[in-house]
């Protein structure tokens, strides 16, 4: 080999590692900066999100901060939410108070100010009233303002890190990075669609950088000097968003921090981009060709304004607000100011600008929370509750641990010798579901788990041939109306043959909703007429999507043994187990999976339950079972159900052909009893919803009424509400009227020495109550950005989510109807869940020691923690 081909190839291996390294680089960069968003799932499969569930390294304040510096995103509840929630009794002053002496305990020291003055000062501010204006607009403080400038103390300085498109305003006025989001969400748009652009993106396959790179030198929205200089631009993400980088001259210290504002300014349309990329080895890397797609725009749009210097925001504290706010609330007058020193004065200042408004509502948000802690303890504790006789229990019920399945269980219980029990709503089966004659399945499990199995719905040959039938001529129709509804030709024609069936349909569904919605529905079910299913619980050797069809025998019995250890009933079984899971029902609703099974991403709970229902009545299941102690009596028999949550009642689903004498008796007795529990659990549900002024003394007909008409953009609260998730036994809570608020998952710590049923409810149940506990939390605190504004006026897009108008972000939370009783007033309480744990002390130090996540999510405030001794002692942690 010549001494020139040597040199050669040592360049190129060189070239190869450097490109390699900046490969990494970026990577680890993107990485990184992709924790201040969060995966946004497609709305069809709704399923809460922690909005910040990659910073809970921080605490809670410093997010509040960094989201309030960034992007003028405030977290903690509104003035107003706090007056009023304070004129209703909900918040005790005494804490706020307790609060107030802490924090100046804390931090007065720091400052050369008199308590007096600093204890008035705040005091004042507390009361969250506006500054006089007359005060604002007086011309002495003018002058003081003045004075405070020309002596250079004039301002408290924060710094943020803002893009560069965000500085630069065109000829029209329009600040380019408001132009530079029109043509990200358009390009979003075209990549993601999955359902309903007639057309495909072209290249699409190739991934978004590539199909993005071969089709913008056609965008007719760009100059001609635009769309040739990207033309030119590298053919790799990782390439394209360094030299992005560099031409915008972002140094290398502060490329994380770039990264992360253009994620923040739109989280949705980047919430879905890092969700698909952690579904697919193909698109791994879609999140970093967002950002060069993102970017390499950016850079296209102020190339004319370069070169221009990049600077962090300084963001100056209004100086004439400050010591308005001092002379006012310190009760301060002009001359009393003047005759401060110049370090006392600034001293002053410094004050005012650390207690600021976002202060004050931090402080009254945690009295909040400590009254509703306080509420909740006197509930459970200073009551007496009944010790549930289990040897004479007819039947066992077992519910999600869902805060709607409370009020339910609740009216459950006065109605006989009935337990209730509460589990997270998939019941620990980790299974994909695959109805029968569907080609798709759907993950029943909290969508941060992924399924392990998959269970389909099998019937005879001839049956199952006729059904799929049945189903391919409607699937057939709605196709054919879809492409003459795309069709340039065909759509003229389309109203002419849909016109008089479509306008008969949307007269009925408006004047009649309730009788058209079950015409529909009726001939939709005896046209399908879906016949007896059973369940491929029987592994086979065949995988599907990576994972096995059914379960091997020793699954079986492990599933059905952990299961029964999370409800707590390894004994006393009663003759009757009801497995219950949940769902609900709603038209014209685009946030109808928001309404199901949290637990199990979106969807019902009743498959869930049917599959464990059905493991636990096996023969073999059941003798495995016995020799490890769990003797399951040969007359307890378990069947399945689901709750509707919208008319609280409930549906059977899965009923062995035989049952036993014991086992018929509870039946019947609970057929017997159903409709008296359904009415008085929608009685006080429906009194809940705004407006509901109903006399009628059938909650039934109304609930039925608000689920079936498609005009109605509030079928039910959903989760609203929510604020605590206690884990115990039910004699802890039973008979406490808990308004349907709490999470309750049943726990006996004496079945669990070595604290592992603890920690698996822990990161299991209560991160998926954390989860859903913060989703309403950030969209009621900051509906403008974490919410989705009003539902009546959003546009489903791309059959992924929805977008208010038509060049959005991608909405990622909830619809004011899901946490506003009106346009001013909130439902949802802003709360951050408290965790109750019914347990020795020494229980929840040990699940702190082991469990660090969750010891961190307590100390950085993002949930709140409290445990109820064997003797009843409440302990706040």
């Amino acid at each position: 080999m010549s001494v020139t081909s040597v040199l050669t190839k040592e360049r190129s291996n060189k070239k190869d590692i450097k490109i390699e390294n900046t490969k990494r680089d970026i990577s680890n960069f993107v990485e990184s900066a992709s924790k201040v968003i969060a995966p946004l799932w497609p709305i069809s499969t709704f399923a809460a999100r922690h909005p910040w569930m990659g910073l809970e390294k921080q605490t809670f304040d410093q997010v509040a901060d960094r989201l309030k510096n960034t992007r003028d995103v405030d977290i903690y509840p509104s003035a107003s939410m706090i007056l009023s929630a304070k004129n209703k009794g909900e918040i005790n002053e005494a804490f706020v108070k307790q609060g107030l002496q802490r924090w100046l305990d804390l931090n007065l020291q720091t400052f050369n100010i008199p308590r007096d003055v600093a204890e008035r000062f705040c005091h004042a501010a507390l009361k969250l009233e506006p500054i006089p204006s007359n005060l604002l607009s007086s011309v002495e403080l003018k002058k003081k303002v003045e004075e405070l400038r020309e002596q250079n103390l004039d301002s408290i300085n924060h710094s943020s890190m803002q893009p560069i498109s965000s500085q630069i305003e065109n000829q029209d006025g329009e600040r380019l990075i408001n132009i530079l989001d029109y043509h990200v969400i358009k390009w979003c748009k075209l990549y993601l669609d999955d359902s309903q652009a007639g057309w495909e993106m072209p290249h699409r396959e190739d991934g978004f950088y590539r199909s993005w790179h071969r089709l913008v030198c056609y965008d007719p929205a760009l100059s001609k000097s635009q769309r040739e200089s990207l033309k030119k631009w590298p053919e790799e993400a990782d390439s394209a968003l360094k030299k992005a980088l560099k031409a915008l001259d972002i140094p290398d210290t502060e490329i994380q921090s770039y990264l992360e504002v253009h994620l923040l300014s739109l989280p949705g349309w980047a919430g879905m981009m890092l969700w698909r990329s952690n579904q697919s080895s193909e698109e791994n890397a879609l999140i970093t060709e967002y950002l060069a797609v993102r970017i390499s725009l950016e850079w296209a749009l102020i190339h004319p304004y370069l070169p221009f210097r990049n600077k962090r925001l300084e963001k100056r504290e209004a100086t004439h607000s400050l010591l308005a706010a001092l002379i006012h609330w310190a009760s301060l007058s002009l001359k009393e100011w003047t005759q401060l020193s110049k370090t006392k004065q600034h001293e002053y200042l410094l004050f005012a600008a650390r207690f600021d408004e976002k202060l004050c509502r931090k402080l009254w948000l945690e009295a909040w929370e400590q009254t509703h802690a306080e509420q909740l303890r006197q509930k459970i504790i200073s009551k007496q509750s009944r010790n549930s006789d289990k040897d004479t229990t007819l039947a066992q019920f077992v519910f999600c641990i869902d805060v709607r399945s409370e009020p339910f269980r609740r009216q459950l219980e006065k109605e006989g010798p009935f337990e209730t029990i509460g589990m997270a709503g998939f019941f620990g089966i980790p299974i994909a579901t695959n109805e029968l004659g569907s080609a798709h399945s759907h993950p029943s499990l909290p969508i941060m788990n992924k399924p392990l199995h998959k269970i389909m719905e099998s019937t005879e040959e001839n049956e199952l041939i006729s059904f799929q039938q049945r189903k391919q001529a409607v699937h057939s129709l709605s196709y054919t109306f879809k492409t003459m509804k795309q069709n340039l030709l065909a759509n003229l024609l389309l109203p002419e043959l849909s016109g008089p069936w479509l306008s008969l349909q949307m007269v009925a569904r408006s004047f009649v909703p309730k009788s058209a919605d079950r015409l529909i529905h009726n001939l939709r079910k005896n046209w399908l007429r879906k016949p007896k299913t059973n369940l491929v619980l029987h592994h086979v050797h065949q995988t599907e999507e990576g994972i096995p069809i059914g379960f091997s025998e020793s699954d079986k019995v492990n599933y059905a043994r952990q299961a029964l250890k999370m409800m707590g009933i390894t004994d006393n079984f009663s003759p009757l187990v009801v497995i219950c899971g949940h769902g609900s029902q709603s038209i014209n609703n685009p946030y109808a999976s928001s309404l199901d099974c949290g637990a199990c991403g979106g969807a019902s709970g009743g498959f869930n339950a049917r599959v464990l229902a059905t493991l636990c009545n096996l023969v073999e299941v059941r003798e495995e079972l016995a020799l490890e102690g769990i003797a399951i009596p040969d007359d307890t028999v378990f069947v399945a159900a689901e709750h509707n949550t919208t008319v609280d009642e409930l549906h059977w689903i899965y009923i062995p052909e035989e049952l036993s004498d014991s086992a018929h008796a509870a039946f019947q007795r609970i057929e017997a009893i159903l409709p008296r529990v359904s009415h008085q659990a929608n009685a006080e549900r429906l009194a809940k919803l705004p407006h509901f002024q109903s006399k009628q003394s059938k909650p039934k007909s109304e609930a039925y009424q608000l689920a079936e008409d498609w005009s109605v953009i509030r079928p039910e609260w959903g989760l609203a509400g929510n604020a605590a998730f206690i884990i115990g036994q039910r004699t802890l809570t039973e008979g406490s009227d808990l308004e349907g608020r709490v999470f309750l998952h049943n726990y006996n710590w004496q079945k669990d020495r070595n604290g592992e049923l603890l920690d698996t409810i822990i990161s299991g149940p209560g991160t998926v109550a954390q989860w859903i506990n913060l989703e309403y939390y950030a969209s009621t605190v900051a509906p403008h950005y974490y919410g989705s504004g009003n539902k009546a006026t959003q546009t489903v897009t791309a059959g992924i989510g929805v977008m208010q108008g038509n060049a959005s972000d991608l909405l990622t939370g909830l619809p004011w109807q899901s946490v506003m009783q009106s346009d001013n007033e909130a439902y949802h309480s802003p709360l951050r869940l408290l965790i109750v744990i019914q347990a020795p002390k020494e229980y929840v130090e040990r699940l702190l020691k082991n469990n660090a996540a969750f010891q961190q999510k307590v100390k950085n405030g993002w949930l709140r923690l409290a445990s109820v001794s064997p003797e009843g002692h409440w302990e706040n942690w």
